[in-house]
């Protein structure tokens, strides 16, 4: 087992090593709010007249010049939210606090000077660092950038080509042979975890294929492959990876199915190798792409977890912790039987698969991975 990472020290790893967009600093480009704004729908008035009753003058709306308006005394005007205070105005008084009396406004609480207003500069003066360069593009950096009138940073889902490996894959197999199943269940769970995907050729068992196939398809930031990852005599991909200068960040982890799943970084690529075992290939990807998906788009990683109700006991006799097949009914999570990591009718039957620890588990609190 010394060679064996835990799951959560291998997601650590992909957090840390994989590259995520970053920006240059962002400045105020005047002060923000521009001028003093109504933080409420009501009416703008004089406080110093205090509880007096307003004649209304008009109606002053966001995006109003608010010099063609004026505040006289014994007067009001109607303000909405985000709307700039006219002259002569100093406090707004929300609607829930007005009462009408004889075609007058009448507050039903003491104003005072700034009440319900964001000042002029308040969450920013012009020229103020708003954030300093090198950090990590958001959403709310994108809103932010367009509030201070910077460009846009261009925003493209991240290109993830996906191949299988093996010289077993045939379209039309013959007894000793087999279909791919893993490259569309991976490119139809990239999909849905939103990229762009690529259908790569299956890749055969010799180094120089696999080579030659990290080597191409320069238009795929991620590569992903299923198979010829563990440690038999055709399982060349560790190798080769190393061979051509690959970061290799982690290999082999303490779980069940997935132990021989690798990832590297290879130039500005990110490879994940997962295991030809379709349940082994699925719930590794499961795990780890949205993690790379999330780095390169400048994402917070996502929690893959949930949590629901085992309804049953699940035996684990072995030395890792155990992804097993359930039905799930709202909270409640029913154990499937479950023949190994091959058994891609009982992951495309099953609705979650329940972590178990090493010894098993009772019925009782559970967390999940949704299958999607």
């Amino acid at each position: 087992m010394e060679d064996m990472i835990d799951l959560s020290e291998a997601l650590t790893l992909l957090e840390t090593s994989v590259p995520t967009p970053c920006g240059g600093a962002i400045y105020a480009d005047r002060d923000d709010p521009a001028l003093d704004r109504s933080a409420m729908d009501g009416i703008v008035l004089r406080a110093e007249e205090g509880l007096l009753p307003r004649r209304v003058m008009g109606i002053i709306y966001a995006g109003d010049d608010p010099s063609a308006f004026h505040v006289e005394p014994g007067t009001c005007l109607r303000i909405m939210t985000g709307a700039c205070l006219p002259p002569g105005g100093d406090a707004v008084v929300p609607v829930e606090n007005l009462q009408e009396r004889d075609g007058l406004l009448v507050p039903i609480k003491e104003p005072h000077a700034g009440d319900h207003i964001r000042r002029q500069g308040d969450q920013a003066r012009l020229g103020a660092l708003l954030v300093p360069e090198g950090r990590p593009f958001s959403a709310a950096r994108c809103g932010l950038l367009a509030q201070v009138g910077s460009p846009q940073p261009i925003l493209n889902r991240t290109r993830v080509g996906i191949a299988s490996t093996g010289d077993e894959l045939r379209g039309n197999p013959s007894p000793w042979q087999i279909r791919d199943s893993n490259g569309p269940m991976l490119v139809a769970l990239a999909h849905a975890l939103g990229a762009d995907t690529t259908a790569l050729p299956s890749v055969p068992d010799d180094p120089d294929s696999v080579a030659r196939f990290f080597g191409d398809h320069p238009e795929c930031r991620v590569m992903v492959t299923a198979g010829g990852v563990s440690m038999g005599e055709k399982d060349h991909l560790p190798a080769v990876l190393k061979a051509m200068g690959a970061q290799i960040l982690f290999h082999k982890i303490r779980l069940k199915p997935g132990k021989p799943t690798l990832a590297a970084i290879l130039g500005n690529r990110v490879i994940l190798c997962l295991p030809g075992n379709p349940v082994s290939a699925y719930l590794n990807a499961l795990l780890f792409l949205p993690v790379i998906l999330a780095r390169l788009e400048g994402r917070a990683a996502p929690d893959p977890w949930r949590q629901g109700e085992l309804v049953d006991s699940v035996p684990n006799p072995g030395d890792r912790p155990l992804l097993h097949p359930c039905t799930r009914e709202g909270a409640q999570v029913k154990p499937l039987s479950s023949k190994g990591s091959a058994d891609l009718v009982r992951l495309a039957q099953a609705d979650v698969y329940a972590w178990i620890p090493e010894g098993g588990a009772e019925p009782g609190p559970v967390k999940f991975l949704e299958i999607i």
